[in-house]
């Protein structure tokens, strides 16, 4: 594992419940527990409703009046952010630590122009006038490769393309160069040709301005040649992390299996998959556009069942029902978390535990 200076954020036993209609409380993240080193990539990786949103609006302390967190802690460079009272988290909130929202349509306001979005960000977190932050923004409009900034800066979100504002929200993100971004279904509803564009600009990013991402998302092919460290989420818990090399290419537990399994191949093995190949603008990379571009005409495999509702889990491992290699110890208790080296994890009884 990494020694403790050169950890960026250290989430431990993180445990996130809500509170039902009639009153009853779930658990929707139940001790999840993960680093995230500077300027390092981590995917989340889940069906939807396993707890990987939940998790990153855990970190910014995000939630509605039916969420709270119930148990563990998260250090951000030594101060533990469940701890802080509201006005220090906020002086964190887009400067230190800033999140892409799944939907753009939704986050950007529609009645202000992108620009002075971006300004606003950048008027809560620096010294500068209006003037100045303007510019920045139209700086960071061209950074994030949108055409023709000043007209773009003047725009209203619904005058821009599901890309563009894609694009206009990472610029958000990254307008106080944070330390590390939470990008929430980064790809959601754009066509496979803006996301290979997206996941290549966020790897750009990445590179040249140093920033950590954790990537949630339920399309492994989205973190292919993009993320270094890859947790996979079931029904709230973190059942297996490992590089991305070991997730796609050797995965342990049977639910990490069955989603690789269920990849469009754009070439060989399951093991070529998390290669990164750069391809010229525009065109598909062996990520995700290429698996989606040259899948074959083969019914790819499937997860059979449906994930559970976390109100009503029964005792065991919760992946058992849809297990091809259940055994009688997984109806009874659900198993812990096994380190079979360092930063390679699992729970799953096939492993001991």
């Amino acid at each position: 594992m990494p020694a403790e200076g050169e950890v960026l954020l250290k989430a431990r036993d993180l445990t996130v419940c809500y509170r039902t209609g009639e009153g009853r409380d779930f658990a929707a993240v139940v001790d999840a527990s993960f680093e995230i080193l500077p300027g390092e990539v981590v995917g989340m990786l889940g069906e939807s409703g396993c707890g990987k949103t939940t998790v990153g609006l855990a970190l910014l302390r995000l939630f509605s009046a039916s969420g709270r967190i119930t148990r563990g802690s998260v250090l951000f460079r030594g101060q533990d952010l469940l701890r802080l009272d509201e006005t220090s988290l906020q002086q964190i909130r887009g400067a230190e630590i800033s999140m892409v929202f799944q939907e753009p349509a939704l986050a950007l306001n529609p009645v202000l122009c992108v620009g002075e979005q971006i300004a606003e960000v950048l008027r809560a977190h620096r010294p500068w006038d209006r003037r100045r932050c303007s510019q920045e923004a139209m700086k960071l409009l061209d950074l994030v490769r949108l055409p023709e900034p000043r007209r773009i800066s003047t725009a209203y979100p619904y005058q821009l393309s599901g890309g563009q504002r894609q694009r206009v929200v990472i610029a958000q993100a990254i307008a106080c160069r944070p330390a590390l971004v939470i990008a929430d279904e980064p790809t959601t509803a754009l066509d496979a040709t803006l996301q290979a564009e997206i996941l290549a600009l966020l790897r750009e990013l990445k590179d040249s301005l140093r920033i950590a991402f954790l990537i949630i998302t339920h399309n492994p092919a989205a973190l292919m040649g993009l993320a270094d460290r890859v947790m996979v989420m079931y029904a709230g818990r973190i059942i297996e992390e490992g590089s991305a090399a070991q997730i796609f290419s050797d995965p342990l537990h049977p639910y990490a299996q069955g989603l690789m399994r269920s990849l469009p191949r754009a070439r060989g093995p399951v093991r070529d998959v998390g290669r990164y190949s750069p391809t010229a603008p525009g065109q598909p990379s062996s990520g995700v556009a290429g698996a989606m571009a040259h899948g074959g005409k083969k019914p790819l495999p499937t997860i059979g069942g449906s994930p559970p509702d976390p109100a009503q889990l029964l005792p065991g491992c919760p992946f058992e029902p849809r297990c091809p290699d259940r055994m009688e110890i997984c109806r009874t208790r659900e198993p812990q978390e096994i380190e079979l080296k360092p930063s390679r994890r699992v729970r799953c009884f096939k492993y001991g535990g």
